[in-house]
C-alpha cells in the first residue's frame, strides 16, 4: 500500500511540473501558446458558466449530475490560468529587470483576480473580464514567426 502511495505521488508530483514547463534556463519558451491556452480556459469557463445558469432551474437527477460536472469543470480551468500566471509567467518571464516590470506584474496580478472572480460566479461578465485581462497579456507575447525557422522563441 506504501509503495502504491509512493507511486501516485510520484506520478502526481511529475504532471505538476511538466503542466508548467520547467523552471530550469532550457531557453525554450512558447509564450504565445500559453496565453492562447489560456483563452482556450476562457472559452471552457465561459462554455461551464452557460450551461450552468442552463441547468440551474432543473431538479432531475441527471440534470444535477451535469450541474456538478460543469461547475468542476469551471473550477478547472480557472485554476489552470491561475497556475500558468504565477508557475510559468510570474516564474520565468516577468522579471525585475525589465523596464516596464510593475505595468507586468499588475496585468499578470490582474489575470489572477480575474481568473478568482470567474471561478467565484456565473455572471458572463466575470469570464468577459477574464479574457479581457488574458488578451491584454498578449502584447508582451506575440506570436513569433515561425518563417524563420525557430519554433520557440528564448528572451
Amino acid at each position: 500500500m506504501k509503495r502504491l502511495l509512493l507511486i501516485i505521488f510520484m506520478a502526481f508530483g511529475v504532471c505538476q511540473s511538466v503542466h508548467a514547463h520547467c523552471q530550469i534556463p532550457c531557453g525554450i519558451y512558447d509564450d504565445n501558446a500559453r496565453v492562447e491556452a489560456m483563452l482556450e480556459d476562457v472559452a471552457t469557463i465561459t462554455k461551464s458558466a452557460k450551461s450552468i445558469s442552463a441547468l440551474s432551474s432543473k431538479t432531475d437527477s441527471k440534470s444535477k449530475n451535469q450541474l456538478t460536472r460543469w461547475v468542476t469543470n469551471k473550477e478547472k480551468h480557472a485554476q489552470n490560468i491561475i497556475s500558468t500566471i504565477s508557475d510559468y509567467f510570474l516564474t520565468q518571464r516577468v522579471k525585475p529587470s525589465q523596464k516596464d516590470y510593475v505595468e507586468r506584474l499588475k496585468k499578470h496580478h490582474a489575470v489572477i483576480i480575474a481568473a478568482m472572480k470567474a471561478k467565484q460566479n456565473v455572471d458572463l461578465k466575470y469570464a468577459k473580464n477574464l479574457e479581457k485581462c488574458v488578451k491584454a497579456l498578449l502584447a508582451y507575447y506575440p506570436e513569433h514567426n515561425k518563417t524563420k525557422g525557430k519554433t520557440n522563441v528564448k528572451r
